[in-house]
């Protein structure tokens, strides 16, 4: 099988703009370009020409097959697979749902554009002519940088262990940031552990109701801890329901405060 254009150590022939506070303002040859990316990230490429691929911008090709845009195409699958193998393993008690808003807000344009940045991409970017001469650069582009380097160092190594530590190194404070933040939404979490905890006890949930056709039923449940049954809540599913049971529990042991998610819904209830 004849090689991608990725695999070939080829020159390009454009600069590698330094980009600075205030404008884009330089250049810096190819050779101290790379080495600077390979320092930041902590990895060497056996083939620089994938790393080339990786920071080369289609503005400055005659085609965008030779610009990093596969690669983005693969890093950003690569990146998702990595982060929901973490994120599956290190919260067993999450629901789909919640991993979901976790692995969206980890793998986000922001969170790779601020780690891109963080590594000194931007600084490295192969650009055309065009797009030399902007500051600051879109912060799109230097999400698909980042997402692009991924699958470069996946390439060269062939070894998704290398790549699953380099990802997880660099992702790991926005992990927890989210992660952290998600905790602080599922109540059934929050008053199992409190529950556990001082109360010595474990929530049970009830189903007291359901109503509604099969299409569109809502659910009434309860929640008892230590025979003490808390306040109800309806919702479209059980888990939700048992979600809104464990935030007004927790309410009423004033383990946390007002929620404008729930509070707009019990008001009108």
């Amino acid at each position: 099988m004849t090689p991608g254009p990725w695999r070939r150590a080829h020159v390009v022939r454009a600069s590698f703009a330094i980009g600075l506070a205030d404008g884009w303002v330089g250049a810096v040859t190819q050779e101290e370009a790379l080495q600077s990316v390979q320092e930041a990230i902590g990895y060497t490429f056996s083939d620089p020409g994938l790393l080339i691929a990786a920071l080369t911008h289609a503005s400055s090709t005659d085609s965008r097959i030779r610009s990093n845009e596969r690669l983005e195409f693969l890093g950003d699958a690569i990146l998702g697979m990595i982060v929901c193998c973490d994120l599956y393993e290190k919260f067993p008690d999450y629901l789909e749902g919640e991993l979901t808003k976790v692995k969206s807000a980890v793998v986000s344009r922001k969170t790779c554009a601020q780690i891109s940045h963080d590594f000194g991409l931007h600084k490295c970017l192969i650009l055309g002519k065009g797009m030399t001469g902007r500051a600051p650069l879109p912060s799109s582009l230097a999400a698909a940088v980042l997402e692009s380097l991924i699958a470069a160092i996946y390439l060269d190594c062939e070894d998704m262990r290398k790549v699953g530590q380099f990802v997880l190194r660099a992702f790991a404070p926005h992990i927890r940031e989210a992660a952290g933040s998600e905790h602080q939404r599922n109540y059934k979490s929050q008053l199992q552990q409190h529950a556990q905890k001082v109360l010595f006890a474990t929530p049970i949930y009830d189903l007291l109701d359901e109503k509604g056709p099969d299409h569109s039923k809502c659910f009434e449940v309860g929640v008892v801890i230590s025979n003490r049954r808390y306040a109800s809540a309806w919702g479209p599913s059980k888990k939700e329901a048992e979600q809104k049971a464990a935030y007004l529990a927790l309410r009423e042991l004033n383990v946390i405060g007002p929620s404008e998610e729930y509070e707009s819904e019990i008001d009108n209830a």
